[in-house]
């Protein structure tokens, strides 16, 4: 079993790298840094190109906003050497829920489990 998923990982997109950008990777990148959810930054040694490998699925929610200031230029310091400061009102970087039970539903949603608030108001009936 650990032989096929090796190789699944290998080929799959949706599943950490492809064998292309491993090879890529091994050959011209320098690892620059890891978040606190494992995903791997690299990039080449003149830092004109910038790339992730993400532990797990390839999901570009997963990047916090230190490091995807990092992979778009935006920042040259790389967040490990030089963290953002962040204001006490932000609250921390969550991966996109889209698609899950913990996806946001608003009030009176079907997918909402309480029911929905009563209105405040009379609907207006015509005479």
């Amino acid at each position: 079993m650990g032989i096929l998923n090796s190789l699944l990982r290998g080929v799959t997109w949706w599943n950490g790298a492809t064998l292309n950008t491993l090879l890529y990777t091994r050959r011209h990148g320098t690892k620059v840094g890891e978040d606190d959810q494992g995903n791997v930054f690299y990039q080449t040694s003149d830092g004109k190109r910038r790339w992730v490998i993400y532990n797990g699925e390839a999901e570009a929610s997963r990047v916090s906003p230190d490091w995807h200031g990092w992979l778009h230029h935006t920042y040259d310091e790389v967040p490990t050497d030089k963290p953002l400061k962040h204001k006490a009102w932000e609250k921390p970087h969550l991966e996109n829920l889209t698609g899950t039970a913990l996806a946001y539903a608003p009030a009176g949603s079907l997918r909402r489990t309480e029911p929905a608030p009563r209105a405040d108001y009379e609907a207006w009936q015509p005479e």
